[in-house]
């Protein structure tokens, strides 16, 4: 269990999918942020009875600023941002949390697997590793320093869900995001639904 979460700063931060509230939260060993939409109307403590959309993205320094093709991660990131821009109310959560909870080397090291004929859940597994070492502790404290209990969680993953859930944030809807897949991400995305239960239909 983590020490929870500190905030330790905020600031403005226009994008190109919108105006958001940038927070930076620290724990003892990493740094997290959420882009935060709250408009006047739903302010910090007057949440219980609006379930807020959320996007709870793990870090993908490969996909997300180096655009590799090898996943979906930047596509899912920017299909979140522009939902979340496009409403008045809304957080996406960005965890430090490389690789599926293994780190960025070693995230490299299953790549290396992955052209070697292996799926990333064999090479995680090949590594040592579980096939996904990722947690939800942060993202629960920074959703209740936001005062928000009750979301519509923009995810995939049931395993994200089940555990928000059973560490008592109120899931009433899931929002898909799907993205096309390509030439380089299907066999990962393939992987995802059939061994980890992605619901990507």
């Amino acid at each position: 269990m983590i020490k929870s979460v500190d905030l330790v700063a905020k600031a403005n931060f226009p994008t190109k999918f919108g105006e958001f509230t940038l927070y930076a939260f620290q724990d003892e060993e990493k740094e997290h942020i959420a882009l935060v939409r709250i408009s006047n109307n739903n302010e910090k403590g007057k949440h219980d009875s609006a379930a807020i959309p959320v996007r709870i993205h793990s870090r993908c320094l490969t996909g997300d600023t180096f655009s590799s093709l090898r996943c979906d991660c930047k596509d899912q990131l920017e299909h979140a941002l522009e939902y979340l821009g496009k409403h008045e109310n809304g957080v996406l959560i960005y965890l430090d949390q490389e690789g599926r909870g293994i780190g960025l080397c070693n995230k490299i090291k299953a790549y290396e697997l992955q052209d070697g004929g292996m799926d990333t859940v064999d090479a995680n597994l090949s590594l040592g590793f579980a096939e996904d070492l990722r947690g939800y502790d942060a993202a629960v404290d920074i959703l209740r320093h936001l005062g928000i209990k009750k979301i519509r969680l923009i995810t995939n993953n049931p395993q994200k869900i089940d555990e928000l859930k059973e560490k008592g944030i109120d899931v009433v809807d899931r929002i898909p995001i799907i993205v096309k897949p390509g030439e380089h991400n299907k066999k990962y995305l393939e992987t995802k639904k059939e061994k980890m239960e992605h619901m990507l239909d």
